[in-house]
């Protein structure tokens, strides 16, 4: 799908070169990248982006002065892209909790490329930082607007007006679509994006960088087009301590606001072009031992949960001669027939770059799998540089792609091999991209070894299939710096009903901070303990305070992580009151589930307003029917967005990732959507007061006229069905 996107941009800027802005060449057609930069997927979007979507090429024109260019004949299959021109100002607002930050985008774009008769679809592209959650979308196009709302699917309450939108959804794991239907060219779109990222921390530096680099091709036309960028970002920490704010920043920032673990900066300037680099803000916070704490925070009166509300937050400290474990490592590998091709080679080159990054005295294995296994080494090796090398050479030897997948006897010799581990902290890497019939025999089997287990149990890193090589070294790197293991809270007696997300604590890494969250009934003490194991193997205690939270929100802070955690479970437990708990949630805080659909709420002003004027005269003789349809609102349904939950056809056909086909429309889809576009536009040309008014004067003659008209009209209207159920449908 990206690569499709790529190249619509491309075809996009190409058929732009139509639209004409005068004899100044200040504003040229824009320039395509040079052969030698181009990538398949070069026109990638790399901010927030409109797209005008062009499925037939002669609507394209300069809305203010028409160029009256020559006809073009055919249609785009699949649409082009034309990138929109940013107008006016872009506003940038950064909210940062502890290891989250909330972005808000607001800005205008133009549709300058459509003649002002016509009309067509504006995709909405917005690239994400790390871990992004879309949260919503507004739009405002002259009467119209539209919003993002999630429901839930199990819900069948106000779903009569929804129609199924045909695009959305997200091209990568980071970028997210969304299509506006039928605006008119020329108008203006005001257009508000907001999305949740994780802020990164490496080498106790925490840095937030947000996608807003904007191609040369979405300046506006014209030498004297006034252009403001606008970037807001405020900081908590939490803590009491210092913020250092680092000078890795792209924008010249002013610090406006300076509290105990909280500051303001702001950035506003008029430009000649809209911003060519990423927003980057690195900071740190000043402390040079484990430290930590808990907030507090009631539940809201429509909380569907209606226990109190903790975030508990570990941070490592920024002294860099704190000691790390030491590690013992398998890589279990998946060589099924699936992971052929780019799939294999960027696992080999992940597990090369990672072995080459072990310390002398970690020790290692690896052990490749289909229907088969292949073990490198039976017993742990010493990471020696003889012993790494020959590890690369049985790689590049042994992984070639074929055959089933079967990961349950392989993980359980990992986890044998392991067994023996007492100075080292125990890790698995598992890679595959498929998913087996047995997956919970498998975490149940996990889960009851580290129930029954050594004190030390194993942990276990999963890796999807996108990005393999990055993913790897970013999770070896944590692996790599753990300080703190076996973590637990010494709860007071006085709480009830104690929940903790998740529940099994994960170790402290000395790269970034810790954060859990729970609910619960009572009193928190105003100090509790938290105690763990150090990488010497000494017991180590911290006393962590209790707090108010006071301008967080702890909640939505919390909520991305909950809503995996829980949705995790009930794939496990296949619990339905555990599935209608998280739809509960992700509707509460604007995270997306695999329970809940994203929908687009069209609302169109001037059908309300005659709506509202016809209502006033309906209610003197007759009640409105409750329940009744609003016609000035619709509502689309997006695609799914979740990830699921694997597919077991997939595996079992060893189909490589991302090659399923969509499903086309079938024919009786095709027939209804094509009629009801038929009688819809006949209703809004034909049925009104003027119309009637005007049959009832007319002679014989034009009667006849005008029946025989209409049955020629209903005879198009029906080849025009026939022909989209047969030619297997342009959508438009």
């Amino acid at each position: 799908m990206a690569e499709e996107f790529s190249k619509s941009v491309e075809e996009g800027l190409q058929l732009s070169k139509r639209v004409y802005f005068g004899n100044d060449r200040a504003v040229s057609p824009p320039k395509p990248l040079p052969s030698m930069l181009k990538s398949h997927t070069a026109y990638l979007p790399t901010a927030p982006m409109l797209y005008a979507v062009i499925h037939d090429p002669s609507i394209v024109d300069n809305p203010d002065v028409p160029s009256y260019q020559p006809h073009v004949h055919g249609k785009c299959d699949p649409p082009a892209l034309i990138p929109l021109h940013m107008i006016n100002a872009v506003d940038l607002t950064a909210d940062c909790y502890l290891d989250t930050a909330f972005i808000t985008v607001a800005a205008t774009w133009r549709l300058h490329c459509v003649s002002g008769s016509r009309r067509c679809d504006c995709r909405i592209a917005l690239p994400m930082g790390p871990q992004g959650s879309i949260l919503g979308v507004e739009v405002s196009v002259h009467r119209k607007s539209y919003s993002t709302q999630l429901i839930d699917m199990e819900d069948n309450n106000g779903k009569e007006n929804v129609f199924l939108a045909q695009d959305g959804g997200f091209l990568k794991a980071n970028v997210f679509t969304l299509t506006i239907p039928q605006i008119d060219g020329g108008s203006n779109l005001s257009v508000k994006i907001s999305w949740s990222q994780k802020i990164q921390c490496c080498n106790d530096v925490l840095s937030l960088n947000v996608p807003f680099a904007f191609p040369d091709f979405v300046n506006p036309v014209g030498k004297r087009m006034s252009k403001k960028e606008k970037i807001q970002i405020n900081l908590n920490t939490v803590t009491d301590s210092e913020v250092l704010c680092k000078t890795i920043i792209s924008h010249p920032l002013k610090e406006v606001r300076r509290n105990a673990g909280s500051k303001g900066f702001s950035y506003e300037s008029n430009v000649l072009s809209w911003s060519k680099n990423d927003f980057s803000f690195s900071y740190a916070v000043s402390s040079s031992q484990i430290n930590g704490g808990v907030l507090l925070e009631s539940a809201s009166v429509d909380d569907f949960d209606q226990r109190e509300m903790f975030c508990m937050y570990l941070s490592p400290g920024n002294l860099q001669s704190r000691k790390v474990f030491r590690k013992d490592i398998i890589f279990v590998i998946d060589i099924s027939g699936s992971m052929r091709g780019k799939l294999i080679d960027d696992t080999k080159n992940a597990l090369s770059a990672a072995l080459s990054k072990l310390d002398p005295d970690d020790s290692f294995s690896i052990i490749a799998f289909n229907g088969e296994m292949y073990v490198f080494s039976t017993s742990m090796e010493l990471a020696t540089k003889d012993a790494v090398e020959r590890a690369i050479e049985w790689i590049n030897m042994n992984f070639v792609a074929g055959g089933d997948t079967n990961i349950l006897h392989p993980l359980n010799t990992a986890i044998e091999m392991l067994s023996g581990a007492r100075s080292s902290i125990p890790i698995i890497f598992l890679v595959t991209d498929g998913t087996v019939e047995d997956e919970r025999q498998i975490c149940d089997m996990i889960k009851n070894h580290m129930i029954n287990g050594e004190s030390i149990s194993p942990r276990i890193y999963t890796l999807g299939i996108d990005l393999v090589e990055p993913q790897m070294l970013k999770l070896f790197d944590k692996a790599s710096s753990l300080v703190l293991a076996n973590i637990t809270m010494d709860m007071s007696n006085d709480l009830n009903e104690v929940e903790i997300y998740p529940a099994h604590i994960p170790d402290l890494s000395s790269d970034c901070p810790l954060i859990l969250s729970g609910r619960y009934k009572g009193s928190f003490p105003e100090v509790f303990e938290v105690k763990g194991v150090l990488a010497e193997f000494s017991n180590f205690v911290i006393d962590v305070k209790i707090q108010k939270a006071k301008d967080i929100p702890v909640q939505r802070v919390s909520a991305r992580d909950q809503i995996e955690y829980l949705t995790a479970q009930a794939w496990l437990s296949k619990d339905k009151q555990l599935e209608q708990k998280i739809a509960k949630l992700s509707l509460q805080t604007g995270f997306l589930s695999e329970y809940t659909r994203m929908t687009i709420l069209e609302n169109d002003q001037l059908k309300k307003v005659k709506e509202s004027d016809g209502t006033k005269e309906v209610s003197k003789k007759s009640p409105r029917r409750k329940g009744a349809n609003v016609q000035s609102q619709r509502m689309f349904l997006l695609p799914h967005l979740g990830i699921g939950f694997g597919n077991l056809t997939a595996t079992a056909e060893n189909t490589p990732p991302g090659s399923e086909e969509t499903r086309a429309p079938d024919g009786a889809e095709i027939f209804v959507r094509a009629a009801t576009n038929c009688c819809s536009t006949f209703c809004n040309y034909c049925c009104c007061m003027w119309c009637i008014q005007a049959c009832t004067r007319m002679n014989n003659q034009c009667a006849t006229t005008l029946t025989q008209v209409c049955v020629g009209l209903g005879c198009y209207g029906c080849i025009a069905c026939c022909a989209d159920m047969c030619c297997s449908g342009n959508e438009k």
